[in-house]
């Protein structure tokens, strides 16, 4: 069976958010349209409490887009976003959640970032993204959501690895693009990983 998974399609990753996609508010339009193709639709969901030590502020003296040492990996530190409970960790209201049949929290551990809706960032823990959709007989999974070179990325390569035909719809994704490329990178990356890119 094949799933769809939107990947942090919050309030914070989108236009006024607290950080922000460019142009992230088109993708909306594109996944509404895909629900009613899926029989599974599951959705990953950032959820950080509020002292996590991938934001800046937790840091004092540094900055956004600086780099620190968390849990023995290297770290860019980020703006606070999607913190438990806020507006800001909630889906957009222009999504159809009614579609959403499970959601995948991550990021909920404060001294691991959590960028694949699988596994945190070392693969210490995994979330139950991949027995849920064992469970559900699911073997193939399809990709839109935010951002391209981060959380989709990450789950995608989880996806692969984890032996799930894996496809990344990429009218449905949109990128950080911290540095200029780095999209593009990702997409060529997942693409040589195994992933499908249409």
């Amino acid at each position: 069976m094949k799933s769809l998974l939107l990947i942090d399609i919050q309030n914070d990753f989108l236009p006024g958010g607290a950080l922000a996609v460019q142009q992230g508010d088109e993708i909306l339009p594109v996944a509404n349209a895909l629900l009613s193709q899926y029989e599974l639709v599951v959705a990953t969901q950032d959820w950080h409490p509020a002292d996590h030590q991938s934001f800046a502020g937790q840091h004092p003296g540094m900055e956004v887009g600086q780099q620190v040492q968390l849990a023995g990996l290297d770290q860019i530190l980020w703006p606070e976003h999607c913190v438990q409970g806020s507006r800001g960790a909630e889906f957009s209201a222009q999504l159809n959640q009614e579609a959403i049949q499970r959601v995948i929290r991550k990021g909920t551990d404060p001294l691991i970032d959590s960028y694949s809706g699988f596994f945190d960032n070392a693969r210490r823990k995994e979330t139950e993204l991949g027995s849920y959709l064992r469970s559900q007989q699911v073997d193939e999974v399809h990709l839109v959501g935010l951002a391209t070179d981060y959380c989709v990325k990450f789950t995608a390569l989880d996806a692969v690895d984890l032996g799930f035909r894996t496809v990344l719809l990429s009218k449905g994704i949109r990128g950080v693009e911290l540095n200029l490329g780095d999209c593009q990178r990702a997409v060529d990356e997942m693409r040589s990983r195994g992933v499908e890119v249409r």
